[in-house]
């Protein structure tokens, strides 16, 4: 599969860089799959954390760019990103230490595996899937994405995946530009999304709430009303943080209730009753830090492997 990086077209940003020659795609990253953090996670929403929490892994690199991003340490290369600090985590794996970090979330009584943001390397994650299914792994299998792919290079994963978890930003391209640096957002995502509601028994479509901007809330919500549901579960997000690296054009501001419970009496008008709202969310302190050993509160979380973790488990 290592030819598909070549000329790249994996996901909807078609930059055509030769990943396999060491030039980066938009991605900011090579045909080699980078991983910055692997654990127990225990925020996500409650039957995918179940007892043992959710055996995420989060994977180095991203192809789309939102400017609020959470996890921009590891998803933002430096050049084209707002922060003078920027910095991108990770380190590069093989298909068999995949193999094994997947095991180990398995041995240490994870629920599933979560892979978190993986839509720039699919195909070193399928082959990473397949070897750790050789090798035991019986837990289902999460594709948690920002939902701006390609329907074709999802076909990659076909029986590796047993629950989509993709994002819906918006379907306003303006403000998906102005965001996520991705005017056809929308299009790529309702087809991508699309796709999964028609190849798989579980898909959660989730939609983070952004404060001052609910009629692109609105929107998305009608389009689930119309098209999704029946086939997929709506997961309300009301997390949305203001960035704590630079970049003015992003709402300074927490959701407020008043916003919040609008959107909650939409669900009502539109007749959405499957899925989850998650509480109302105004602090930051929950916000992950990937150059600690565990990037989350140890409350939400439970590290198995990191990027300073040698291939022998030994820390750099």
């Amino acid at each position: 599969m290592n030819v598909l990086y070549k000329n790249c077209r994996i996901c909807p940003r078609d930059c055509g860089a030769d990943r396999t020659a060491g030039i980066e795609g938009y991605c900011g990253e090579g045909a080699d799959l980078r991983l910055a953090f692997a654990g127990l996670h225990h925020g996500e929403e409650p039957p995918l954390v179940g007892q043992g929490g959710s055996g995420t892994i989060f994977v180095s690199g991203c192809n789309l760019g939102c400017a609020f991003c959470q996890n921009w340490q590891i998803s933002a290369p430096a050049s084209r990103s707002n922060s003078k600090s920027a910095i991108r985590l990770g380190r590069v794996v093989s298909t068999g230490e995949f193999a094994e970090i997947c095991m180990e979330l398995q041995k240490k009584g994870g629920e599933n595996i979560n892979i978190v943001t993986g839509s720039h390397a699919i195909p070193a994650i399928a082959l990473g899937l397949r070897a750790a299914k050789g090798k035991g792994l019986k837990i289902p299998v999460l594709w948690n994405s920002s939902g701006y792919e390609n329907a074709d290079t999802l076909e990659l994963l076909s029986g590796c995946i047993d629950i989509f978890l993709p994002d819906l930003k918006t379907l306003d391209s303006s403000l998906a530009a102005n965001f996520f640096n991705a005017p056809d957002y929308p299009k790529a995502a309702v087809k991508a999304i699309s796709w999964m509601t028609h190849n798989a028994t579980q898909v959660i479509i989730r939609h983070l709430i952004l404060p001052g901007l609910l009629e692109s809330t609105r929107s998305v919500l009608k389009w689930f009303a119309d098209n999704a549901a029946g086939k997929a579960m709506l997961s309300i997000m009301s997390q949305y943080t203001p960035p704590v690296h630079e970049n003015n054009s992003c709402p300074g501001r927490f959701v407020t209730q008043k916003e919040y419970e609008t959107v909650i009496s939409w669900l009502d008008e539109f007749g959405i009753e499957d899925g989850y709202c998650q509480e109302l969310v105004t602090g930051s302190d929950w916000l992950p830090d990937f150059r600690r050993d565990n990037p989350f509160p140890s409350m939400l979380s439970r590290p198995v492997w990191n990027y300073n973790l040698d291939k022998n488990g030994n820390y750099n």
